[in-house]
């Protein structure tokens, strides 16, 4: 265990496992990296959203903002699978990003640069229209921080995308689709498409769970058949399906 600016973080080793790791930050499993294949995604939401992506955009290099960096894991995906992307990752805790550069030896400046702020803030550091992708998986303990489920970080977030740039959000769901029903009513004021994709149980409010929100400017495509092929599979819902889901 270390100490980091927001208190402490340790790695778990995967039983079984040669270089397989859990991240935990503040008692929390943050991310699931395995060193020797970065493709490789054991959270469940991180898998969806790495399917996504190759869904949404054609092969090629992507440029990509994430906020809630922890062990980047996504982030050394998409460098894997795209590696003349440029990628940015954003974490309030500047000692976390230090040891999971080391831990982790992740890609360098400027395929992937690590840099300590509030994400709330440092979107509106990015040009309009300069993104492809914009992931928010970023967490207090277990809650998402407020500044970055207002419509302002929203707006913010639209304006740095591109046309066709995607935003990629994880929504924690208790299960009465409370938190993920305001995230994208407001959503919708900002972009002209938004869809949805979770576990069936989940997305019926049967369970707790992640919901991985998608939000553009364009026309979301259909991620249904890739999601069904998922270890854990999930289903999408798209603007129409959501808006009957959810009542809004």
């Amino acid at each position: 265990m270390v100490e980091i600016s927001t208190g402490t973080a340790y790695l778990e080793k995967v039983d079984g496992e040669a270089d397989s790791y859990v991240l935990h930050v503040n008692g929390v499993p943050s991310s699931s990296i395995t060193l020797s294949d970065p493709r490789r995604l054991d959270f469940e939401y991180l898998d969806w959203m790495a399917r996504i992506i190759d869904v949404c955009f054609a092969p090629g290099p992507l440029r990509a903002v994430h906020i809630g960096a922890a062990g980047c894991a996504l982030a050394r995906c998409v460098h894997a699978s795209r590696p003349d992307s440029r990628q940015t990752a954003i974490d309030i805790d500047a000692q976390l990003l230090d040891w999971s550069r080391s831990w982790f030896d992740l890609p360098r400046s400027p395929a992937l640069a690590l840099r300590a702020g509030d994400g709330a803030v440092e979107v509106e550091t990015f040009r309009e229209d300069s993104l492809d992708l914009l992931v928010r998986d970023a967490f207090d303990h277990d809650i998402v921080p407020a500044g970055l489920t207002t419509r302002e970080f929203f707006s913010a977030g639209a304006r740095a995308l591109k046309p066709t740039g995607l935003y990629l959000a994880n929504v924690p769901d208790p299960g009465d689709h409370a938190g993920l029903r305001a995230e994208v009513a407001l959503l919708k004021t900002e972009f002209d498409h938004v869809a949805a994709a979770s576990e069936p149980a989940i997305i019926k409010g049967r369970r707790r769970g992640n919901v991985v929100v998608l939000a553009s400017h364009s026309p979301i495509p259909d991620v249904d058949q890739t999601l069904r092929t998922a270890p854990t599979m999930a289903s999408f819902l798209d603007s129409s399906a959501l808006r009957s889901r959810l009542g809004i």
